[in-house]
């Protein structure tokens, strides 16, 4: 009897155990998606939804059509608070009204990422974009001061310097016909962000073809692929039907390329220290300011924390810039009136003189950054972005159970004819200061708003600034495309999904002045 119970007492205890265990995870996952299911039945759902898989069989899977859908459901519910969708076992709750998106972006409870964002974390660890909690409010003191206005201002020779090199490539297009500006803006953010950043020239606008430059493209897509396609979130199946040893490949070269421009900076400056006026003749960038920064116990970033946020300003800085000024292009170059004001303002400010900007010259490009502004509006660089709720809450009545996602959606929140009305027709009128007073801080928020909004919207609009006026002082733009036409893709980054064809006219700086 004792042989019988040794032979069979082991195998029989783990069978036993792993069915236990397999049956509670299976009744504690089931219990915790019948309690949510019940508690959140009253907020409005799109279409049916069946158990376990909820909405996922009713959502496209093309990144444009994906897009498209989401932006047609706001309009269709437009006079409900929220609705939600269900993604499997979770709920996403769709926010697009200024009152409800204050609701969670003003309260610092709600300070998380969505799950989502996790799949970012390879590439950019937890820095500032990814990061939570502790290390979150940390990082943001001790980085806040690196963006301060007059640091910003350093800046200004980089972005004029690869503004002049743009409008130098635009030159050759002038009087040629139409063309696909999309790749021309974006390689030239790609240069100002990386001499800015890391103090490393990459030529990305006369070498296209560069490996680091194709990584960082690709791992955009890569990601914002796996984000939307739930069958790749395990990463079994993702490492084996999915990208995920490509992913790998290209991260490798981004990570390695960073480690070096770290490392080789870091070398520099301890061997300049001593020598304050050579160091004080060398151009800065942030990694330089990086390198320096201390917390209130004067513990410095380690190169790892650094590498971090250096990757995350590649990632953060250079397509959503990019984007932006693009769509502006299109929207100038549909709107004859508007660019006349813009040539106006630009000749009043710079005259015949061809010279680069100054501060004094961005705070008096008023009518300019409204259209910018207005741009930002229509064709957000983020189209939306997620949060997860970190404790039970109540929206316009409804409750949301901690541990859903809340999606906000800006490209319809800024649609909202309460406070745009008209909201697909371009009126940069919108944003002077006397027709912006009434409307609720967060009715418009192209960078975000609360606490988690964009560190870097200073400088975004600065750039944007200094690229737009550099080439519409020299050129009279005509968009190639109707609205309709440039069928917005939802990604990571807000794009057209056929590029932005433009015409171009080379002027006279000054002209409209004589």
């Amino acid at each position: 009897m004792s042989v019988l119970i040794g032979s069979y007492s082991l195998p029989v205890i783990l069978v036993s155990g792993f069915i236990l265990a397999l049956t509670f995870l299976t009744y504690k996952l089931l219990g915790d998606y019948v309690y949510r299911y019940i508690i959140m039945k009253p907020i409005p759902e799109i279409g049916t939804s069946f158990p376990i898989i909820g909405n996922a069989h009713q959502l496209k899977t093309n990144a444009g059509e994906f897009f498209n859908q989401i932006a047609e459901l706001t309009r269709e519910y437009y006079t409900l608070p929220l609705f939600k969708i269900w993604i499997g076992t979770v709920p996403f709750v769709i926010l697009y009204h200024s009152e409800t998106v204050e609701t969670i972006l003003n309260n610092s409870i709600h300070m998380d990422k969505a799950d989502a964002y996790k799949f970012l974390h390879p590439w950019l660890g937890t820095g500032l974009l990814t990061s939570t909690g502790t290390k979150w409010r940390q990082r943001r003191k001790m980085l806040t001061p690196t963006f301060h206005f007059s640091i910003l201002a350093d800046f200004l020779d980089v972005m004029n310097e690869q503004a002049e090199i743009l409008v130098e490539k635009l030159q050759k297009k002038a009087g040629m016909g139409e063309f696909n500006c999309f790749p021309h803006v974006t390689l030239c953010a790609l240069d100002i962000i990386c001499e800015t950043a890391m103090g490393k020239k990459i030529y990305a606008q006369s070498n296209a073809e560069s490996e680091y430059v194709k990584c960082v493209y690709r791992m955009s897509d890569i990601v914002s692929r796996r984000q939307r396609m739930p069958w790749y979130w395990p990463d079994l199946l993702y490492y084996s039907i999915g990208d995920g040893k490509e992913h790998d490949r290209i991260l490798k070269v981004l990570h390695s390329f960073t480690y070096k421009v770290i490392h080789e900076r870091a070398e520099s400056i301890s061997n300049t220290e001593s020598d304050s006026e050579t160091d004080g003749k060398k151009r800065r960038a942030f990694l330089d300011m990086l390198l320096k920064t201390t917390d209130e116990e004067g513990n410095s970033m380690s190169h790892q924390d650094i590498q971090e946020e250096v990757d995350t300003f590649m990632f953060e800085g250079h397509d959503t810039t990019a984007a932006a000024m693009n769509w502006t292009l299109h929207l100038v170059g549909s709107h004859p009136e508007v660019q006349r004001k813009v040539h106006q303002e630009l000749d009043e400010v710079f005259g015949t003189l061809e010279r680069p900007v100054s501060t004094d010259d961005l705070k008096k490009l008023r009518y300019l950054e409204c259209v910018i502004k207005e741009g930002l509006r229509l064709y957000p660089s983020v189209p939306f972005f997620a949060r997860t709720i970190c404790q039970d809450t109540t929206i316009k009545g409804f409750k949301v159970l901690k541990g859903s996602t809340i999606i906000i959606v800006t490209y319809a929140l800024h649609r909202d004819p309460r406070y745009f009305p008209e909201p697909e027709e371009f009126r940069p009128e919108r944003f002077l200061p006397e027709n912006s007073v009434g409307r609720p801080a967060y009715a418009y928020i192209p960078f975000s708003a609360g606490l988690r909004n964009c560190i870097g919207q200073r400088f975004a609009l600065m750039e944007e600034k200094v690229v737009l006026a550099s080439i519409l002082r020299r050129f009279t733009v005509e968009a190639c495309q109707k609205r309709e036409e440039l069928q917005p893709v939802g990604e990571l980054i807000l794009r057209p999904e056929k590029g932005i064809y433009i015409k171009l006219e080379k002027r006279t700086p000054g002209a409209s002045a004589q």
